[in-house]
Formats: structure tokens, C-alpha cells, sequence
């Protein structure tokens, strides 16, 4: 297995794979689902590459790098990391971001994607821990964090905050 960073190589399984989720799943929304092929390539994609060094973007923006992860020839996941924390992020969303495909669930790939994602997320994150949130009905994911060294740092009625040491 191995995380890619999005890319216009791989441009068509990335369309794929995003425009396939949901547009709203476990807390992760998706604003590009059925977006077309040409409209990824000509706006979507360079919009998310350009998230990592963002230039005229509201003061509330965060840089933000896109993985994939991908078994073989096949794309399995999307990882995203948040470079820093505002504080909305900080009692939010977090760090991390992501996403398994549908038939992928279950078989190890979040773990695994999540651990890899840690690796790179150390090197680039100032904050002391690594913030995540997962809903609290999503016990798939809270399993995949609490794997990879996390521990519960708080909640409220929907999420459990989870916190993972540098």
C-alpha cells in the first residue's frame, strides 16, 4: 500500500473515487460527488493541488494536502491533512480527514492509510498532538484512530474528539 499525493497522473481514479462519495457521509462532506470528468481536470483538480500553497484564500483558510491510497492499481482512500489549527478547526474537524471506498470498508485500509497519513502529518503539523473528530455512531473509524495510538479528548452530543501524540 502507499499514499500519492493528488496529482494530474492519476486524475481520472482520483474524479473516480470523489465524485463517487456520497456528499455528505460520517461527517465528511463532499462537494465535488457527480461533478464531470472534464470539469475535475479543468477546475476540481487544480483547485485541491493549489490548497497546499494557497494563494488569495479567505483569512479562515488552512493549507491542506490531499493522499490517496492506493493497493496496487487500485484506489482505495482519501486522506486529507490540515497544516494547522484554527480554533474551529481545533474544536472541529481537526487534522485529518478521510475516506474508504464503500468495498474497501473493513479490511484493514483505514488503519493502515491513517498510520501512513501520521508519518506525514508529524513532519508538518506544529500543535503538539494530531486532532481528529469521528461521529460518535461511527465505531469503524473510532476503532481505525484508537489503533493508530489515539485517545478521547473530549466530545460533544455528535462527536467524540480524539487526540493522537506526536
Amino acid at each position: 500500500m502507499e499514499l500519492r499525493k493528488i496529482n494530474l497522473r492519476d486524475a481520472e481514479a482520483q474524479w473516480e473515487y470523489t465524485t463517487a462519495l456520497p456528499a455528505d457521509e460520517n461527517g465528511l462532506t463532499n462537494p465535488y460527488h457527480g461533478v464531470s470528468l472534464q470539469d475535475y481536470r479543468e477546475t476540481v483538480l487544480p483547485a485541491l493541488i493549489s490548497h497546499e500553497h494557497p494563494v488569495d484564500m479567505p483569512d479562515w483558510f488552512v493549507p491542506e494536502s490531499y493522499y490517496y491510497l492506493w493497493d496496487g492499481g487500485r484506489l482505495v482512500g482519501e486522506f486529507r491533512i490540515r497544516h494547522y489549527l484554527t480554533e474551529a478547526l481545533r474544536n472541529g474537524a481537526g487534522h485529518i480527514g478521510y475516506s474508504i471506498r464503500k468495498d474497501a470498508r473493513g479490511k484493514g485500509y483505514g488503519t493502515e492509510g491513517l498510520r501512513l497519513t501520521l508519518e506525514i502529518a508529524r513532519k508538518i503539523v506544529p500543535e503538539e498532538e494530531i486532532f481528529l473528530r469521528v461521529n460518535r455512531d461511527n465505531t469503524a473509524s473510532q476503532r481505525v484512530m484508537l489503533k493508530n495510538g489515539a485517545h478521547v479528548a473530549g466530545g460533544d452530543a455528535e462527536h467524540l474528539f480524539m487526540r493522537i501524540p506526536k
